[in-house]
């Protein structure tokens, strides 16, 4: 990654926004819409700026004077200075998507955001509220957090009752905790990968690599693989011992070609 994905929390925080005219006002409803208040460079106690000029030495003064003050700044339309970019959003809130693309390109960041816009149902907000509503209740049912998190995971699979692509009814929680099977016990799955290039991951493969709490893998697998399991997966080099980890184990192997 060149940049580090975050969501700021910006309700009812001063933002710094330099600038007028079209430019401006889209950044100002951006901010605004996140419940940011906009303010000018005089104020003090803003932690993050905007800068829309579209005169390039202006702008760079502007960006120099804000980051010299110890502020991140991010300049429109000149991504090489910018301490942060902005990115497309899918808003389904509190659920949000954002695909950035380091400031490379925002006509492909929007396009990979329709595609996105048309993928995700209108519900899936209101399931995200309802599964933060009975965060006592899916406790209650299942006290151990490993336990917990592989019954989301069932939950949240393709075709499974909270699956986040489907469309669900408002009492879809209060359903899944009714009828959800016990997670899994604890197991090791080897996978045989088509090739060393992680656009030939399976989708039963990459579900895996989204739900492994270890991921154990020859040498030869390359970290392109490897990323696209779990940030916080545990990674080893080698085979699984007897007995496994707690929780759900890969272990990664190529095709003996590739050996």
């Amino acid at each position: 990654m060149d940049q580090l994905p975050i969501f700021v929390n910006l309700k009812g925080r001063n933002v710094i926004l330099v600038g007028e005219g079209e430019m401006a006002d889209a950044k100002r409803r951006l901010i605004e819409r996140a419940g940011g208040l906009c303010v000018d460079a005089s104020h003090t106690d803003a932690r993050i700026a905007f800068v829309a000029i579209a005169d390039e030495d202006e702008a760079c003064a502007a960006a120099d004077a804000l980051k010299a003050r110890g502020l991140l700044v991010n300049v429109v339309d000149r991504p090489d200075i910018c301490d942060f970019t902005t990115p497309a959003i899918v808003d389904r809130t509190p659920v949000l998507v954002a695909v950035g693309t380091g400031g490379a390109s925002a006509g492909m960041a929007k396009a990979i955001r329709q595609r996105i816009e048309t993928l995700l149902p209108e519900t899936l907000g209101p399931l995200a509220n309802a599964i933060s509503g009975a965060r006592v209740a899916i406790r209650e049912r299942w006290p151990a957090g490993p336990q917990r998190r592989r019954a989301l995971d069932q939950g949240f699979a393709a075709g499974g009752l909270l699956d986040p692509f489907g469309n669900h009814a408002p009492d879809a929680v209060e359903i899944w905790l009714e009828a959800a099977e016990e997670p899994k016990s604890d197991r090791v799955i080897e996978i045989i990968l088509l090739s060393d290039n992680p656009d030939d991951l399976t989708l039963r493969t990459a579900r895996l690599l989204g739900e492994a709490d270890h991921v154990f893998h020859d040498a030869n697998v390359p970290a392109a693989i490897l990323n696209r399991a779990r940030a916080d997966a545990v990674r080893h080099a080698g085979a699984p011992p007897v007995p496994a980890p707690e929780g759900v184990s890969l272990f990664l192997r190529l095709p003996l070609a590739h050996g």
